[in-house]
């Protein structure tokens, strides 16, 4: 009967019947009748349906109705696919290098360049030739990932740091902020958020986790005690401060593989989003160049102000959970779907959660002078009558301007410390002015120790430069590097003079640091004249010597 299937189910129908018609063969049960209804069924001859079964009985492997390979066709080799990554996935540069190499007696003649993309076409996935051509993020575009269960709100969150494609005015310099937050990933909501001018840290996820837990104004109302945090292997996310703030929450955190980003697809999704619907339309996009190629942009494009950049991130992460309807969520915005959950919200007081995510640095001895931390002294108006006592200190990383304060005994919180003899802001920019002078010159050395770092930012606001100093410090600092100059760094003849002409009448001592073949010694002082002659002549023009035997 013809037209009852499609050829593509005939042909896969063709090896199980085979193997049954064999299968009859061997308990000596075949006839000739169920070759004429294997025929009928598959819609060949019966002559075929024996031809196969012949083909079976000498190989059990092999297909029926393929064509006979040939023992000497050519195959993509190790040596094709290596060749393969190293043009990109040319195969027409591939050939050229074969017949090079062939020309050289290195190795066989290649097939034409049609054979060889047949070969690469039937041995390679799809998935290997995207990835030799364009390495191991094309190749992943190929592969099957299963979905996760989206579960309930505040059951996993994920969480990454990304360096937004847009140039933005800090203090005068442009640079590219980094955007700190965690997503909700049964209800694609962004739970909380920070940015921070440049270089994130452990600072800048304790500050995004603050606003992602807490459930008040601003930050309402997503929030809460979640379960489980996917991170990235990020150190910052896994620092010893950031993991015993998760430990005090019972949070669970799920270190993922390196170079999985499919793992934590929805804030992978985010980051992708937030660049082609916002950031892209903003100034100073920092546009995505050809390799080799630097972004362009309009010389006269005025940046936006840290302050304004935050602000207008903040009312499109408000636009996101509020406004934006995701595909996964079906028609739902994120806040409908989080309102839809019935799921119980734990909370925790806002000073619990700051205490949590404080970083501890042992315990110390109040005295008359207030608190030794890190060289510097540190005071506060609660420690009058207090001298004496052992306390344990916490501080928010980078924040050395203030500390937090407990008792070491009870735990009991006693209050902060704000550091003693505070360097003004004039004296702070004079010692950065110093300090970026001396770097210049010893970058090696002092790179490091010259990092500016800047506050991170959960609301609009201006940037807020960290690192505090004394005004003891600021004054010891600039008194280094009063009067320093390049001239003093000059050192003298380093490089000695050229040999003057052999006519020339010099004196010994000066004779002797332009001979070849002998080490310049240092010059003495009676020595310092030198000896470049000038005269109304033209240059070149020998000088008098005096009776001492210098030239006059």
């Amino acid at each position: 009967m013809r037209g009852g299937l499609p050829s593509s189910s005939l042909s896969a129908l063709r090896g199980p019947a085979v193997r049954r018609l064999l299968a009859l063969r061997q308990e000596q049960k075949l006839t000739t009748r169920h070759v004429r209804l294997m025929a009928q069924s598959l819609e060949v001859t019966e002559r075929t349906v024996w031809r196969w079964l012949a083909a079976a009985e000498r190989d059990e492997s092999a297909e029926p109705g393929a064509r006979a390979q040939s023992k000497d066709r050519f195959s993509a080799t190790p040596e094709v696919r290596r060749l393969l990554a190293l043009w990109k996935g040319n195969v027409a540069a591939v050939h050229r290098e074969l017949t090079a190499r062939a020309a050289r007696g290195e190795g066989a003649p290649p097939p034409s360049i049609p054979t060889l993309h047949r070969a690469i076409q039937r041995d390679l996935t799809p998935g290997e030739r995207a990835g030799l051509a364009g390495g191991e993020r094309e190749a992943r575009k190929h592969d099957v990932f299963l979905a996760r269960p989206r579960g309930w709100r505040n059951h996993v969150w994920e969480t990454d740091h990304m360096q937004a494609p847009v140039l933005i005015d800090v203090d005068g310099t442009a640079r590219r902020p980094w955007i700190t937050w965690f997503t909700d990933c049964a209800t694609n909501a962004i739970t909380g958020v920070a940015v921070t001018p440049i270089h994130p840290s452990r600072e800048s996820v304790l500050a995004a986790l603050r606003s992602a837990v807490l459930r008040e104004d601003p930050y309402g109302p997503f929030g809460g005690l979640l379960e489980k945090v996917r991170v990235d292997r990020g150190k910052d996310f896994l620092s010893r401060t950031v993991t015993a703030a998760f430990d005090l929450l019972d949070v669970t955190v799920e270190d993922l593989p390196a170079y999985t980003p499919h793992l934590k697809g929805t804030v992978e999704g985010l980051n992708r989003a937030v660049e082609s619907m916002f950031l892209a339309a903003l100034p100073g996009y920092a546009r995505q160049p050809r390799p080799g190629k630097r972004p362009s942009r309009p010389k006269d494009e005025v940046l936006l102000g840290f302050e304004d950049f935050t602000a207008r991130l903040l009312a499109w992460t408000r636009w996101w959970n509020t406004e934006h309807q995701p595909a996964p969520l079906r028609g739902r915005t994120p806040v409908e779907a989080w309102q839809d959950d019935p799921t119980p919200l734990r909370d925790v007081a806002a000073a619990d959660l700051w205490t949590f995510t404080l970083e501890d640095a042992g315990t110390r001895m109040l005295t008359t002078r207030g608190i030794r931390f890190r060289k510097r002294d540190y005071v506060g108006p609660w420690m009058t009558g207090q001298s004496g006592i052992q306390v344990r200190i916490r501080f928010m990383p980078h924040h050395d301007h203030c500390i937090e304060v407990y008792h070491a005994a009870t735990g009991r919180y006693l209050g902060p410390a704000d550091l003693a003899d505070q360097a003004t802001e004039e004296q702070v920019s004079a010692v950065r002015r110093a300090g970026a002078a001396r770097s210049r010159r010893l970058k090696k050395d002092l790179e490091a120790s010259q990092r500016e770092r800047y506050a991170t930012a959960t609301h609009a606001e201006p940037p807020r430069r960290l690192g505090a100093l004394t005004g003891a410090q600021a004054d010891a600092e600039l008194a280094r590097s009063a009067g320093t100059s390049l001239s003093q760094l000059a050192l003298p003849y380093v490089i000695p003079p050229a040999a003057p002409p052999a006519d020339w009448r010099t004196p010994a001592s000066l004779a002797a640091l332009t001979t070849a073949g002998r080490p310049a010694p240092l010059p003495s002082s009676r020595d310092s004249a030198s000896v470049v002659p000038d005269g109304p002549a033209g240059r070149g023009a020998p000088s008098t010597p005096d009776e001492d035997g210098d030239p006059s």
